[in-house]
């Protein structure tokens, strides 16, 4: 009899181990003992005992990549609660729940399922989510229990991370106490928010109850402090805020990139790190926090981080330092106190952009109001300091409030958004007009300037593609003993003035497209370029700018002049080049309803909320250069329509088109053949 048990113990060993080597789970009639393993169908992962460190006695449950020789654990189910031993036994029970039992048969940690399993199993998918479900059910995703739902210190692609409100479940993040002790640390990282208000949630990192990093509120398209979270080729990330769930996630892109999220005690922080394959460790692709505007509020209440400053903490206009003393220390943590008492009835408000916006704490939101009403709404109650929109997307939406003090303000550089604090109704004005002023600055230099700023970054642009490098340009060439050759390399001769004509391409490539390391000069007609021809020839390039306003056969005239001087004191002419440019102008855009294109990318980025205002800007400033001065608006009027939204007239033909090559007719024409044609002129001398 004792020897049928004992064979029957053989049996049953020989089964389980038998079956762990062909299968990805394990059922109630199998269990997993310490030195097997539970592999995940495509072997992306590991399910096993370990010791982690130099720890050889504490054995732990966890999971960890298998195909990755440095051994990386992702989640540990006994983590606080270590076998000493190698007796670790992981099982099914009678309820369907797994156990981790120790020599004794204690249970060391156990799952609790969503509901009764009739024929629970076990199984390690290919995403590293270790899951319980009813055998008969073939759909992962219909779990009774998942680790994904109880990460450790590691958040996996397409582990969702925040709060299920429909049970109450709170994933978080929180660190391994040492390498070695991967016990839960007081570092943790989790998503907050008002659970009544169910909006404006952020991430938050506490080192035990204590504020550590904030990510600043979730604006519909990122966190308002998070201008690195943006689309990039390694991971599409995903927030969801509804009625049923809050949380952050993320999915690879690229199967074959493993990256991960991880929380480090040692360095107080959140890495992603990628795995190289090639060089056989893993790489921190980013970090948070990032610097020291990053720590929870270094500058105090009321106080503004700007990293590129120093000090970096400043007070917000219309505060000053509560202790000026502590504050010129660089103790910035009592923060700043206002110039001013508001008096509620008098009030205005300062925008301020840029910023990651106040924790949440004390806030208010309505996401069914608009920016004009959100103001008001703020207005109305004395103890509102600040207001902003709540969602950006689009137009922006939403209503966020503040009250008392506005705490963890950064500026965020490449990000953040507009934020409204409220201030005395004289501070505003004071603002408001200086806002004009600048302006109305703007606008003036606009008259005089616009023409050369708008062709200056045209030709920046088109240095980047010489096809549409199509400036008008002269070149004059030595005249050599083999002057009446055909010249191949610049495209004949002009038989009006018997002098090569070379192609703009060629001088372009000969000066380094006038590259302003090769500038040599600049006169009142025009800058001067070094270059050297395809031959070796050096040169010397005169170009005639915009501003000389000649045309075609003035140019021609100095050419024959010029060519015919012979002087031991003068350079010789070698050649020439005219090339025409149709311009695209400042008000062709504002016609066809594309004025935006006017703008740069970045500028048009940044200045999405106030789309309204960069028309208007562009409206006006067509209105202040209109080809006849009467027709242009006195600095009053301009000043008048900045600071209304009053209807504007519609701008005529703008006064720098050429005179004399503008097609006959009305200037205010809104014809397409009323661009004109103008000329800038080069010339190329022998170089000594």
């Amino acid at each position: 009899m004792a020897f049928l048990s004992f064979m029957l113990i053989i049996l049953v060993s020989l089964f389980n181990a038998g079956s762990l080597e062909v299968l990805n789970g394990i059922n109630p009639f199998q269990s997993l003992s310490d030195g097997a393993t539970l592999v995940s169908k495509e072997g992306s992962f590991e399910l096993g005992f370990f010791s982690p460190g130099n720890s050889s006695k504490n054995r732990y449950l966890g999971i960890w990549y298998k195909n990755i020789p440095v051994r990386t654990v992702v989640w540990v189910a006994n983590r606080c609660n270590p076998i000493n031993d190698s007796s670790g036994l992981l099982t099914i029970n009678d309820a369907g729940n797994l156990a981790l039992l120790n020599q004794n048969k204690s249970v060391v940690w156990s799952t609790r399922l969503s509901k009764q399993a009739k024929k629970p199993k076990v199984e390690l998918l290919d995403s590293g989510n270790l899951v319980v479900t009813e055998e008969e059910d073939t759909n992962p995703g219909n779990s009774l229990w998942q680790s994904f739902d109880y990460p450790t210190d590691t958040l996996l692609p397409g582990m969702k991370y925040g709060w299920d409100l429909r049970t109450g479940l709170n994933r978080r993040l929180s660190a391994w106490k040492t390498w070695d002790d991967p016990c839960s640390s007081n570092f943790t990282w989790g998503i907050e928010f008002d659970k009544q208000l169910q909006e404006f949630p952020e991430i938050v990192m506490r080192k035990g109850t204590t504020k550590f990093y904030r990510s600043g509120p979730w604006n519909g398209q990122t966190f308002s402090g998070t201008p690195f979270l943006k689309p990039n080729p390694i991971f599409d990330f995903v927030f969801v805020n509804n009625d049923d769930e809050v949380y952050f996630t993320f999915y690879l892109k690229n199967m074959s990139v493993i990256s991960i999220l991880v929380m480090n005690e040692t360095t107080s922080t959140r890495d992603r790190l990628n795995w190289i394959a090639k060089e056989h460790r893993w790489k921190t692709y980013s970090t948070i926090p990032r610097d020291f505007c990053d720590s929870y509020g270094l500058c105090g209440p009321n106080g503004n981080c700007i990293i590129s400053d120093s000090p970096i903490c400043e007070c917000l206009e219309g505060f000053s330092p509560k202790s000026q003393e502590q504050w010129s220390s660089t103790d910035w943590s009592q923060g700043c106190v206002r110039n001013k008492p508001l008096s509620c009835e008098k009030d205005g408000f300062l925008r301020i952009s840029g910023l990651k916006l106040p924790d949440t704490k004390n806030s208010w939101v309505n996401k069914d109001m608009n920016i004009n009403e959100c103001r008001a709404k703020c207005l109305s109650n004395c103890s509102c300091v600040a207001y902003s929109n709540s969602n950006i997307s689009g137009q922006g939406s939403g209503c966020a409030t503040w009250f008392d003090f506005l705490m963890d303000i950064r500026q965020v550089p490449g990000g953040g958004q507009d934020l409204y604090i409220r201030v005395p109704d004289s501070l505003e004005k004071e603002n408001d007009g200086g806002k004009v002023k600048k302006v109305v600055l703007i606008v003036v230099a606009a008259i005089g300037g616009v023409s050369g700023i708008l062709l200056l970054a045209n030709c920046l642009c088109r240095r980047r593609n010489l096809a549409a490098y199509a400036h008008c340009s002269h070149f004059w060439l030595e005249k050599r003993t083999d002057i009446n050759e055909p010249v191949t390399q610049n495209g004949g001769q002009d038989g009006d003035l018997e002098l090569p004509l070379f192609n703009f391409s060629i001088i372009s490539i000969a000066t380094d497209y006038f590259s302003l390391n090769n500038k040599l000069g600049e006169g009142g007609f025009g800058p001067v370029y070094r270059g050297r021809l395809e031959d070796g020839q050096e040169i010397a390039v005169k170009r005639l700018s915009m501003s000389s306003r000649q045309g075609p056969n003035e140019f021609k005239n100095e050419v024959k002049l010029i060519a015919k001087l012979q002087h031991r004191n003068l350079v010789k002419l070698l050649g020439f080049c005219i090339q025409e440019e149709e311009k695209l102008l400042a008000w062709t855009l504002q016609k066809e309803g594309r004025p935006f294109e006017l703008l740069d990318k970045c500028l048009l980025v940044s200045s999405y909320n106030n789309l309204d205002e960069v028309l208007r800007c562009i409206h006006i400033g067509l209105l202040c250069v209109q080809q006849s001065p009467t027709n242009r608006p006195s600095m009053s009027s301009v000043v008048l329509m900045l600071s209304s939204q009053s209807d504007l007239p519609q701008p005529k033909q703008p006064g720098y088109f050429m005179e004399m090559d503008l097609p006959k007719g009305d200037h205010s024409s809104t014809k397409p053949e009323s661009s004109s044609t103008n000329y800038m002129s080069m010339s190329l001398l022998e170089a000594r």
